[in-house]
């Protein structure tokens, strides 16, 4: 049941900013296990330098090469990260990690579509494309759900040691058929 069915406001995108951090890092540390299980780890050194990096990610967002976003809850709980790397020429690529409670009740794809909209009207991106590990089944669901398709095989360089597959979506025939 989704927060919108039991009364509550659904969660939404919010642009990466500096008083999120603390949110961000309780987030990333809750989940870290569960994370470094299906995704590459994040480490001691990630945690040790949070706010330096997460300061550095600010200032790459500044710059319009990515647009980093969280998922937050009405009372300001990360569910998730969702984050668009690599804008060029109207491409960018997709990353996101859920929260280890939110998974299975549709908040990835829900998001996930919500910044495919957000890639267009905010970022002007026509394509979008996405890594995921064999072994991901769930985020492998997720791609497929927004509409992505299967463009060939991704590496353990992409993917942190692991293989999988790339998907990729043209937003502009998303944006006619949806």
């Amino acid at each position: 049941m989704s927060a919108a069915e039991r009364g509550g406001a659904a969660p939404s995108l919010k642009p990466l900013s500096a008083e999120l951090a603390p949110a961000v890092l309780a987030f990333e540390l809750a989940n870290r296990d569960y994370f470094a299980a299906a995704v590459s780890g994040r480490g001691d050194d990630y945690f040790a330098r949070f706010a330096d990096r997460y300061d550095a990610l600010l200032a790459e967002q500044a710059t319009g090469v990515c647009a980093f976003y969280v998922l937050l809850t009405e009372d300001g709980t990360v569910l998730g990260r969702f984050n668009l790397y690599d804008l060029l020429d109207g491409t960018a690529d997709l990353g996101y990690r859920v929260a280890e409670h939110a998974t299975g009740q549709g908040v990835a794809t829900a998001a996930v579509r919500e910044l495919c909209g957000l890639a267009v009207t905010r970022h002007a991106l026509r394509t979008l494309r996405a890594a995921t590990a064999h072994e991901n089944t769930a985020s492998r669901r997720v791609l497929l759900k927004a509409g992505f398709v299967r463009t060939g095989p991704a590496g353990p360089a992409d993917l942190g040691g692991r293989s999988g597959s790339w998907y990729q979506l043209d937003l502009a025939r998303r944006e006619t058929s949806g």
